[in-house]
């Protein structure tokens, strides 16, 4: 079992940065792969950035490219996405999630662990 929890979200205007962090609980946190997704008032949620056990990200999200990044730090089991040049389409609930069989993917049941989500709103 894996327990993960968000943070770092908030309000930030537009052009500004945001780094939200997910720290995970439990002792695997090596062995999975974890993502980032978002959901935005009205939309399904999407992926938008994953990285492997192994380091590689992968960018699901062509709105997010050039502006986000994900890295992780297995010493302290967290997972961060780093969010720059922000605009009002990123406005969503951001989620980590975890995942140990498949991989990175951008398919949202493959994950087995979610957080609860942080709230990241950008004004205009």
């Amino acid at each position: 079992q894996v327990q993960l929890v968000e943070s770092g979200g908030g309000l930030v205007q537009a052009g500004d940065s945001l780094r939200l962090s997910c720290a995970a609980s439990g002792r695997t946190f090596s062995r999975y792969a974890m993502g980032w997704f978002r959901q935005a008032p009205g939309k399904e949620r999407e992926a938008v950035l994953c990285i492997s056990r192994l380091g590689e990200s992968t960018n699901y999200a062509d709105s997010v490219k050039g502006r986000f990044t994900i890295s992780r730090d297995n010493a302290q089991s967290t997972v961060y996405l780093q969010m720059n040049s922000l605009g009002p389409e990123d406005t969503a609930v951001y989620y980590c999630a975890a995942d140990y069989n498949f991989g990175c993917s951008p398919y949202a049941p493959r994950y087995d662990f979610w957080g609860q989500g942080t709230q990241v709103t950008v004004s205009s």
